[in-house]
């Protein structure tokens, strides 16, 4: 164990449920650090002081749930050098487009195994860790959450989609969390969404608390809503508010760079929910122009910084690539 991870458990941190400070999510894990949707990268979240881990949950073929960003992996892992998997290359469309590659549910889990993932965004940090690590199952991410002391946010990716082709998701995590003992209000547990549809469902199956995922673009793949700005006026809110613990909107949807901040926060907290916007990561290339050092994209800006913005706007939490520089930002804003 590292020191790092040691202190982390002396001091009780990851205790999520319980929390009243904003709440860490390390996205992907610590996914600018360690390729993403791998035990290594959650493992380094954690000892970096994370009170959440955030899978996407897909599927295989044979109805195992494992963390990938999405069903196609050809950028998450080295599938394509494979040559007994060349023959599985093909064409679907997965929520209106159209997508070429490989998928989770044409393989099964022992064949997953198999692979070794690799960094999604190699340009802006590299492939030091790639070919290292395999795609870790849920039940693999419980474990560890447990045995640190951690939460879980999952997410489960194209809901329809899946369903549609008889690997409906739902119920089999909210199965392994029941089997973990997670299946009330206070469990440090978060399942999130983009879609509606299932997440009303899953209100009827746990009470584990449920968080509706937005974007500043777009709309539910599912056809629920006519876009996620509908979603985020008063009354839009107020029936969010029905089925859902809070939302994760896309963190432009607060404050889009430099801009004057929107009254989101204010306008979900008067409807009764939490707040978690994403995605934080400390690249140039995703920083406000006001906090960018130098002109290289690939250089970390004020990342700190930008999370303090947000924080001080009043948010309950929110999903990080570097959850250490969350843990700063938090920790910082406590002692003021």
């Amino acid at each position: 164990m590292s020191l790092w991870m040691a202190l982390a458990l002396a001091a009780g941190v990851g205790q999520a449920a319980g929390m009243s400070d904003p709440i860490v999510i390390a996205h992907r894990g610590a996914s600018g650090l360690r390729p993403e949707h791998t035990i290594a990268s959650y493992t380094l979240a954690i000892e970096q002081g994370a009170d959440f881990i955030e899978p996407d949950l897909v599927p295989t073929k044979d109805g195992v749930l494992v963390a990938r960003h999405e069903n196609e992996i050809s950028e998450t892992t080295d599938v394509a050098a494979h040559a007994e998997f060349a023959d599985r290359k093909t064409t679907k469309t997965i929520d209106g487009a159209r997508v070429t590659g490989w998928f989770t549910e044409n393989f099964t889990l022992a064949e997953l195994k198999t692979l070794r993932a690799k960094e999604r965004l190699p340009l802006l940090r590299g492939t030091k860790y790639d070919g290292q690590f395999d795609v870790p199952t849920f039940a693999e991410i419980i474990a560890l959450a447990k045995a640190y002391k951690v939460g879980v946010y999952p997410e489960t990716k194209h809901p329809t989609y899946f369903a549609s082709i008889g690997l409906e998701t739902d119920t089999p995590l909210v199965a392994q969390l029941r089997a973990a003992g997670w299946d009330s209000a206070d469990a440090p547990v978060f399942i999130q969404s983009f879609e509606v549809a299932n997440l009303k469902r899953l209100k009827d199956m746990t009470r584990v608390r449920l968080i509706q995922l937005m974007d500043a673009k777009g709309a539910p793949a599912d056809g629920t809503m006519p876009s996620y700005a509908a979603m985020t006026t008063p009354e839009g809110l107020k029936a969010v508010a029905v089925y859902a613990y809070g939302i994760g909107p896309n963190k432009t949807m607060i404050r889009d760079g430099d801009a004057v901040p929107t009254s989101l926060v204010a306008d979900a907290h008067a409807a009764g929910l939490k707040v978690h916007p994403w995605t934080f990561r400390a690249e140039n290339y995703f920083l406000p122009t006001s906090l960018r050092t130098g002109i290289d994209p690939r250089a970390h800006g004020r990342l700190t910084d930008e999370i303090t913005r947000y924080l001080e706007l009043g948010v309950d939490g929110f999903f990080a690539d570097f959850p250490i520089e969350g843990s700063r930002a938090r920790d910082a804003r406590r002692l003021r």
